[in-house]
This record gives structure tokens, C-alpha cells and sequence, in this order.
């Protein structure tokens, strides 16, 4: 529990914080005004070490408002650059886990477009005028007309993970904004499950997990092996 919040610590030293996303905080303020991940970790750092002013926490990367799994912060400037630079260079490895609805797509691959966001309604769309997006896909399993799916993200762009595979008529289930046939209340089955970095300041390799809800659809694969 964090700040009244159900807020998991995964890991924590003098130069990162690690946690787990609930679903639907905003990673940081917008303009809902709803209480929002950045916001509540510096002030449960203010609060366990009794810092006076202002808090920094850095934000390197970024989750889906409706999105849940692991999530690295720096703690320090240093830290942010360093973690920044792994984001830049691509050598920071994100895998999620999605269920796509209706897939006849193969077994495996790699998805590659280019995305293009919309500022205006917050939507992105397939469109050559956009950047680069590549992510490397495993279907675990297909139970009826759903599919578990392991996702390697090389690229971080904004909805990338929605986007590529509603364009392919594979969205994601529960998806509101990229699949037309998601139904109101459902939320969105797509998970941040792992991350590996390298620590900024030890240079060690460090891999952080987190294990998907426990809810439907989840729970049909629940014993599934990776």
C-alpha cells in the first residue's frame, strides 16, 4: 500500500524504484486530474525518508493509462540519463503478454509499420508518414476464439502494441479505443510482464517480472507454460 494506493515495490536501492502499474492510473498527471503513478511514488518518498522540497523521481518510460505490469523510475539525474540512453539505443528489453481475439495470424513473427498519432483525439493509425514500430510476437496458446500472446517490443511508440495488431484484425481484447467489438467495463487484456536493464551506476544486468491478473480472460490460461 502506497499513499492509499495498491501499489506493488518490486525493487528499490539509492537509484531506481521499480513497481508494478495498477491499471488505469495515469503514469503521470493529465488532464483528468485523477491521481496519477509518478505523483503518489514521490510523495511516498518524501514521505519514508523525510526529504524536504521537492522529490525527483525520473520517468524513462511510459505505460497505457489502462495498461498494468513493471515499471522503472530513476531516483537520481544520473540515473534517468543512463536509463534514457538504454531506451534510446533499444538495449532495454520489454516483454508484454496480450490476448488478441480472432487471430489468424501466424504462430510467430515480427510485426513492422509505421504509426502515426493524432494529438487531437489521441488516436494512432497505420500511415508511412509515421515512425518506425517492430515487435517480435509468440502465440502461446489459442483457447476458442482467444489468444495468449508473448510480445518481444523493440520499438516504444505510443498504442504500438494496440495499434499493430487491431490493423492485422487481431485486436486486443477488451481494447475501447482499437477493437469495435470490445464491450463497455471491459478492461484491456495487455500486461507489462518483464524488463531488463542494465543498472545505471553497477552495470549489472537486472531483470524484473510481473505476473498477470488473475481475472478473465486471463484466468482461461492460467498453468499455460511460456
Amino acid at each position: 500500500m502506497v499513499n492509499g494506493q495498491m501499489i506493488n515495490i518490486i525493487f528499490e536501492d539509492n537509484h531506481l524504484l521499480v513497481v508494478e502499474k495498477p491499471i488505469n492510473i495515469p503514469v503521470q498527471e493529465d488532464k483528468s486530474k485523477d491521481k496519477d503513478l509518478l505523483s503518489i511514488l514521490k510523495k511516498y518518498l518524501k514521505e519514508k525518508y523525510n526529504k524536504p522540497g521537492n522529490v525527483y523521481l525520473g520517468l524513462v518510460h511510459r505505460l497505457d493509462r489502462p495498461t498494468g505490469g513493471i515499471m522503472v523510475f530513476a531516483k537520481t539525474s544520473k540515473a534517468a540519463s543512463r536509463l534514457s540512453d538504454q531506451i534510446r539505443t533499444n538495449s532495454i528489453k520489454k516483454e508484454y503478454q496480450a490476448i488478441i481475439v480472432n487471430s489468424t495470424l501466424k504462430q510467430e513473427g515480427t510485426l513492422i509499420d509505421y504509426l502515426l498519432k493524432d494529438t487531437k483525439t489521441n488516436m494512432v493509425s497505420v500511415n508511412k508518414k509515421g515512425k518506425k514500430a517492430i515487435l517480435h510476437y509468440c502465440i502461446i496458446k489459442t483457447i476458442d476464439n482467444l489468444s495468449l500472446v508473448n510480445i518481444d517490443l523493440e520499438t516504444g511508440r505510443s498504442h504500438q502494441i494496440r495499434v499493430q495488431f487491431s490493423s492485422r484484425n487481431a485486436p486486443l481484447w477488451g481494447d475501447q479505443r482499437y477493437n469495435k467489438d470490445a464491450k463497455a467495463k471491459q478492461q484491456i487484456a495487455l500486461w507489462a510482464t518483464s524488463i531488463t536493464i542494465k543498472h545505471p551506476i553497477s552495470k549489472e544486468e537486472m531483470t524484473f517480472t510481473s505476473n498477470t491478473p488473475t481475472t478473465y480472460p486471463w484466468n482461461i490460461f492460467n498453468g499455460v507454460k511460456l
